[in-house]
């Protein structure tokens, strides 16, 4: 699933943390006890979040009685913007709070909102309206679930990778560790708390994911010693100065983080607003990426942020079909889907747990699968792993449009296949984009080329939206949600084989024959792409 885990881990390398990889203290598997700590509390905060997200949609139209749009419109504001956070959470935490305080922040928050998620009220009937004071705390909740995510996500894989040196050879084997947690929490979290929400109350299942990240803090308070000082501010005197009076930055920033709560309050019920506000950051972003590569690099640097951004700016069309999964695709499944395996319906909500499955199978697979090919000379390139993966993509809705009609229920098969097709792209785009953002740019820029690929992370999940709502535009039935499904399908098979056609040549402005471990970049310091970047944990795959 989505890769909004590590944008700012580049440049976060404390004294403590250094300490921390020299001196790991207890081990377990050959790793220190602190990466089985990280991984139990990303386990149940994934658990929390997927489990919330698989149930989200079907809440609104079946509880709240949203229509199809406005539910649409909800979602993909609210995945939006989860996007956007973690840019601000990971500047903080490298400039302020270090990633461990960060991560606590956020898991308090956390919790807070996936607690206050159970809160359901009495459904609404038909004619009627939402009870506005139910409402508003829905809202709040995923206002705090937001601006958690802002604080956890750009952190916590930041501290896996303080816990090693950078020549550590167990860095990858440990990032392999952090991914099976992963994955691991996304599935039983779709698995348990949609079957608790769809069978016994949506209360259940919010509250199983509350439940869960509450878990996850607490292993995450109670196993800090095992993190040896990996993630503390690099400055705690800074942090703990007075500013407003008795309130030092650290004080300051949870008061800002209550403050941004009630913005984002607002903001989430403003698909159109949220929109707007991404379309700003994304301009500006890119702009300024632009002016540094033509005012501050030398021409093979430039080429290299050029290629960057073109791969970036596929992100947006990739997530915006595949974020259907939680969206138009999670209604479709529950009401056109033959459902019925071995005398059992299977809640709807439980189909979004295939994908983490599928990764936790196949992505040892793909990983060896480029090893091999590269061994041999055919590991396809980076241009080229993302044209095939919108060409899978897009592929999985012609599959399943090929399975439909609109006479009878969609044979289950067809959900597993979109599914694995749609996997099989994300292994080819997801971990490899992450892995170019940190080759192709130079130190200096590493995290402003990682905050603009989740940036666009977040622009896919609001065409995602839009791409719902156009499958709602002609009323409920399955014509109109298969012919969208039919013409994106298209749509991202063509984009994806004009990207093969321009691979080779952006391949060839990668300048991969000039690209070593110690070129110069551009304020003149060590642009050191091997030892001195690390993609980290991706949300879903390994970067």
């Amino acid at each position: 699933m989505r890769n909004s885990g590590k944008l700012t881990g580049v440049k976060q390398v404390t004294d403590n943390a250094i300490a921390a990889g020299q001196d790991e203290g207890k081990t377990f598997l050959g790793h220190p006890t602190g990466l089985f700590v990280l991984f139990f509390a990303e386990m149940w905060e994934r658990f929390s979040y997927y489990g919330m997200r698989a149930l989200l949609v079907l809440y609104l139209t079946k509880h709240f009685l949203f229509d199809r749009e406005a539910a649409y419109g909800l979602y993909g504001a609210y995945t939006t913007l989860v996007y956007i956070g973690p840019v601000i959470g990971g500047f903080l935490a490298d400039k302020y709070l270090g990633a461990r305080k960060a991560v606590t922040i956020g898991a308090i928050f956390l919790v807070l909102g996936h607690l206050g998620m159970a809160v359901e009220g009495d459904p609404v009937l038909d004619g009627q309206s939402p009870d506005p004071s139910v409402l508003n705390i829905f809202y709040f909740s995923l206002a705090l679930i937001i601006v958690g995510v802002g604080f956890l996500k750009a952190n916590i894989s930041t501290i896996v990778g303080s816990l090693y040196k950078k020549t550590d050879t167990r860095r990858d084997s440990a990032f392999t560790i952090f991914y099976v947690g992963i994955n691991t929490g996304a599935f039983l979290g779709a698995l348990i708390a949609g079957y608790l929400g769809e069978t016994f109350g949506w209360a259940y299942g919010f509250g199983a994911a509350g439940v869960g990240m509450l878990l996850g803090l607490i292993v995450f308070v109670w196993g800090k010693p095992a993190l040896r000082g990996a993630g503390e501010p690099s400055d705690p005197a800074k942090l703990s100065a007075p500013m407003v009076g008795p309130l030092n930055r650290e004080h300051m920033i949870w008061l800002g983080a209550i403050i941004v709560t009630f913005i984002v309050w607002f903001l989430v019920r403003s698909q159109g607003t949220v929109n707007t506000l991404l379309l700003i950051a994304m301009t500006v972003t890119y702009l300024y990426i632009v002016w540094r590569a033509i005012a501050k690099l030398n021409p093979h640097q430039r080429n290299r942020i050029i290629v960057a951004l073109i791969l970036i700016s596929t992100n947006v069309l990739f997530w915006g079909l595949f974020e259907q999964a939680g969206s138009s695709l999670n209604l479709f499944t529950d009401e056109h889907v033959d459902r019925n395996l071995f005398g059992w319906e299977v809640p709807a909500s439980m189909f979004q747990s295939i994908n983490a499955f599928y990764i936790m199978t196949l992505g040892p697979v793909f990983a060896g699968l480029w090893v091999w090919l590269g061994k041999k000379g055919w590991e396809p390139s980076a241009p080229m792993k993302f044209a095939l993966a919108l060409m899978q993509l897009g592929a999985g809705f012609l599959v399943l449009a090929f399975g439909s009609s609109a006479g009878a229920m969609t044979p289950v098969i067809f959900i597993f296949l979109i599914y694995l097709l749609h996997t099989t792209g994300e292994l080819c785009m997801s971990p490899v984009g992450l892995s170019a953002m940190t080759r192709l740019s130079v130190t200096s820029m590493v995290g402003l080329m990682m905050g603009a690929w989740f940036l666009a992370s977040g622009a896919g999940n609001a065409v995602a939206a839009m791409i719902a709502q156009a499958t709602a535009s002609g009323g409920e039935g399955i014509g109109q949600v298969l012919s969208v499904y039919t013409k994106v399908g298209w749509f991202a098979i063509g984009i994806g084989v004009l990207f093969a056609i321009a691979a080779p040549f952006m391949t060839k402005m990668m300048h991969l024959d000039t690209l070593s471990d110690d070129s110069v970049d551009d304020v003149g310091t060590v642009d050191t792409f091997g030892s001195n970047t690390d993609p980290g944990a991706p949300d879903k795959t390994l970067g």
